[in-house]
């Protein structure tokens, strides 16, 4: 089985969806590395794509057109000013003209080049779409993709495009693996052997900067989500309340950055209720910025991108563990435990429901702050097992296929069962637990195969369609 770094679950990525953005956005990408590679950019007279399955029914509020058409245009999400995709776009649409590649201009009509697929689905995976170059000379190039969760792209010839196959010191493909490594080199950290097995793709020292790094992305995203009022993109005219929330629990204090704001939220007046509103402030922040094609942390992805932020937030300003070292190790752990679910189930709605995305984080975040806390190894598992426990089952439903309701405030209630699954098992003893977190993780998978496919991100059930939305 192949290893999986902790920063290909949790990275910098862009909304307003992991699976239905990022994961078409990557796949233009490489598919313009696979005319590159093949022929040239030069030569090709016709560019058309095609969204099926999930990808076709949500693709309009997940932005899935609006991220294939980036792709190939050249553009990245990870260097694009975001507020100029909408200008980006609608050039392409009105003009249409495409720069391939950012390289050559042509034709491209929205509708016949880029096409929306609602009755079919390809069988290797509910989120496939058809990429074909038609060349000059008339020849043709054709290249499937899916995306599979988390940014992650496939074809039916390679579960991972152009991806190095890794294997680190000590593989851990299961809990039962993290188990036996860390007795068998006598940690009593489970971030000890993370830190070591992230070698195999770059030094320690390399793995902590891009640990700070993420953290003050993070930081970035949610300073941005608290200071915008307003109302979200899509037609639904869901109202952004982070803002709102932030400015009742700070008063009249006044701060001109990030860095002062983080300040002024350690110094509020520190109770239960307040400090369970400022938690659902932050993740409200992040899927409010998330919604709005704005740049976050896909952690594992961006449907549940709140959760971890949240969480390790709280943690910053409400916990005394609030060194960098505290924040790398969070992160690897939560990274960690990220990887376990997606060798092992999954970690895409379109396959499992938001059990795959919501339920994931909230495991990964009791992990990383149970690792924080002083949890053992079984603690730091058992945590994550009982925060999955208590969402295994749950349903994506997107009102309209937007990333907005249920999904904006299940990243407050992921956010909650992580910090009380933490709390419940620092109080536990591993061993006397009934359930282990390998077993609770092959149980999310086969509730995933047993879920009707209407409730897996296609907006065909539940409050999808029980929640009459008028058409804008």
């Amino acid at each position: 089985m192949e290893s999986i770094s902790v920063f290909e679950i949790i990275k910098v990525g862009i909304g307003p969806s992991s699976s239905h953005t990022m994961g078409p956005w990557n796949a233009a990408s490489a598919f313009i590395r696979i005319i590159k590679r093949e022929r040239s950019i030069a030569e090709v007279k016709e560019v058309f794509l095609e969204f099926f399955g999930s990808l076709a029914k949500t693709g309009i509020g997940h932005g899935t057109d609006i991220a294939g058409i980036l792709g190939l245009n050249g553009e990245h999400f990870k260097t694009i000013n975001t507020s100029k995709i909408d200008d980006i776009v609608n050039r392409i649409k009105e003009s249409q003209i495409l720069n391939l590649g950012g390289e050559k201009e042509i034709p491209f009509v929205y509708g016949l080049h880029l096409v929306l697929n609602m009755s079919q689905s390809l069988d290797f995976h509910p989120n496939g779409m058809i990429f074909k170059a038609i060349f000059e000379d008339g020849t043709e190039l054709v290249q499937d993709f899916y995306s599979v969760g988390g940014g992650f792209i496939a074809s039916q010839e390679k579960n991972s495009i152009e991806k190095q196959c890794v294997r680190t010191l000590y593989p851990c493909h299961h809990g039962s693996d993290i188990l036996k490594y860390c007795e068998k080199l006598g940690f009593s950290k489970m971030s000890d052997l993370i830190l070591i097995n992230e070698e195999s793709w770059r030094t320690q020292e390399e793995t902590r900067k891009e640990a700070l790094n993420i953290w003050e992305n993070i930081k970035e995203c949610i300073y941005k989500g608290v200071n915008k009022e307003g109302v979200l993109p899509g037609g639904l005219n869901v109202t952004r309340r982070a803002a709102g929330i932030n400015r009742k629990l700070l008063g009249d204090k006044i701060y001109k950055n990030k860095d002062e704001w983080f300040q002024q939220v350690v110094d509020a007046e520190e109770n239960f209720t307040n400090i369970n509103k400022w938690i659902a402030c932050f993740a409200l922040a992040v899927n409010e910025e998330n919604a709005s094609f704005g740049r976050i942390i896909t952690a594992p992805t961006n449907g549940a991108s709140g959760v971890i932020p949240a969480v390790l937030m709280y943690a910053q300003a409400f916990t005394e563990h609030t060194t960098d070292d505290d924040i790398v190790r969070f992160l690897l752990v939560a990274g960690e435990i990220g990887t376990l679910f997606k060798k092992n189930a999954t970690i895409s709605a379109a396959m499992g429901g938001c059990q795959a995305e919501i339920g994931v984080s909230s495991a990964m975040a009791a992990a990383g702050l149970t690792e924080i806390l002083g949890g053992t190894v079984g603690q730091v598992l058992m945590a994550a097992e009982i925060a999955m426990e208590h969402h295994l089952g749950l349903t994506c439903d997107p009102i309209r296929g937007l990333v907005q309701i249920p999904c904006i405030e299940r990243n407050t209630m992921g956010a909650m069962k992580a910090i009380t699954a933490a709390n419940i098992a620092l109080e536990s003893d591993p061993a006397k637990a009934k359930v282990s977190l390998d077993q609770v993780i092959q149980t999310m998978w086969e509730t995933a195969l047993s879920m009707n496919d209407r409730f897996k991100e296609t907006s065909e059930g539940g409050l999808a369609i029980a929640v009459n939305v008028p058409e804008c």
